[in-house]
């Protein structure tokens, strides 16, 4: 297992509802951690984790699996290839929408 890498933090929404509900955000990083044991090395796995968000159409999961990817240091091309292999089984449409939420927290991350 690698060394953890420092993530960028969580927005304020989900800090806001942690602390209205530890219990769930407990169980929440018991499940992360379930999810770290395996040969999947931690890069292989965030591009995992966003093609599943983007294959879920969760829109807040593609944002936040984008950020942490940055944070890894993975490339914005990496990032694409993640969604242009998401059009064949999705459908253009929400290949496009995927597309436009990766894009849209490289943008909100320039201005913070």
């Amino acid at each position: 297992m690698t060394k953890p890498t420092k993530l960028p933090n969580p927005p304020a929404a989900y800090n806001n509802f942690v602390a209205r509900f530890p219990k769930l955000g407990q169980a929440w990083d018991l499940l992360a951690e379930g999810g770290q044991t395996g040969p999947l090395d931690e890069r292989t796995a965030r591009l995992v984790k966003l093609a599943i968000a983007i294959g879920a159409q969760k829109e807040g999961a593609v944002h936040a699996s984008a950020r942490k990817a940055r944070a890894l240091g993975i490339t914005e091309d990496e990032l694409d290839q993640v969604v242009a292999l998401s059009a064949g089984t999705l459908g253009l449409p929400s290949a496009v929408a995927a597309f436009t939420w990766v894009h849209e927290t490289k943008r909100r991350d320039a201005h913070d």
